[in-house]
């Protein structure tokens, strides 16, 4: 885990891996991400399914992964068979539910796995239009995700730009459900750190929080987009001992004015940063 989500801070990186390979499965809790996704679903062969779960079972039934220190595992699951297998091992921190449209869907596996957090992803213009209700489907959901490879080939989008509806919705969704902001999904070129730069910017810009990567050496770039600067903390610092001084609306002395909706981006973004 990051030094800063050991602060306290909200998750900023969730690491997918494929769950057929347990050797890099090892390699990723030691990497830095946040969050470790575990990946039964696309990135495992037909022929390799089974083997897949039998060995993320092994994962998660380690006491070492279900200690209170360790790296959140998570796992984005291909069925009901996967999620009936893993869902009373210890080690298993959340159930990423791909491909769901409709809150009936989310409804059946918090039956199936009671008490397991619930992150579903958002994968065709149905899920996006249903983005609400899927979000207040049970009370086992943590959180909402898009699925965007799968969404641009749903909405014929080539450019970063046109998901900018659906990225907004469903950062509008999470919030009106009460779940915390949307991570962005996967930037599908490793190589390309620029890109992911400037991508994640964008996400950044329209609420989302944090960002999935598919390798290790995008962790660091997402971790200092979406972290605040130094310039972002120092404003918010002082705009919250300001408040703690005087209570209501007030103007700092270089002509910020501040109210009770200020005061409250300002103690988000010293959360994101670790310092609340």
């Amino acid at each position: 885990m990051t030094a800063g989500a050991a602060a306290g801070r909200p998750p900023l990186t969730w690491l997918y891996v494929p769950g057929d390979r347990p050797e890099v499965v090892a390699k990723a809790l030691g990497c830095g991400a946040d969050v470790v996704i575990v990946d039964l679903e696309d990135a495992v062969a037909p022929d390799r399914k089974e083997y897949a779960r039998a060995a993320t079972a092994d994962l998660l039934a380690d006491p070492v992964t279900a200690s209170p220190d360790a790296v959140p595992v998570h796992v984005r699951v291909h069925g009901e068979d996967d999620v009936r297998a893993l869902a009373g091992l210890p080690g298993l921190s959340g159930l990423r539910l791909p491909k769901m449209t409709h809150a009936v869907s989310v409804h059946h596996v918090a039956a199936v796995a009671p008490g397991v957090p619930l992150y579903p992803l958002l994968e065709s213009a149905l899920a996006v239009e249903h983005a609400y209700s899927i979000a207040t489907a049970h009370p086992d959901v943590r959180g909402v995700a898009l699925g965007e490879a799968d969404l641009r080939a749903d909405l014929g989008v080539r450019e970063d730009a046109g998901l900018d509806w659906p990225r907004s919705r469903i950062v509008v969704a999470a919030r009106a459900a009460g779940l915390p902001p949307p991570a962005q999904s996967v930037f599908p070129d490793v190589v390309d750190l620029d890109g992911l730069w400037t991508s994640c910017g964008r996400g950044r810009a329209l609420g989302m929080l944090g960002r999935a990567a598919i390798h290790p050496r995008q962790l660091p770039v997402i971790e200092r987009a979406f972290r605040p600067t130094d310039e972002e903390i120092e404003a918010a610092e002082e705009i919250v001992a300001a408040s703690a001084v005087e209570e209501g609306a007030l103007a700092l002395p270089d002509g910020r004015f501040v109210d009770a909706a200020v005061v409250a981006s300002a103690r988000r973004t010293l959360a994101i940063a670790g310092r609340a």
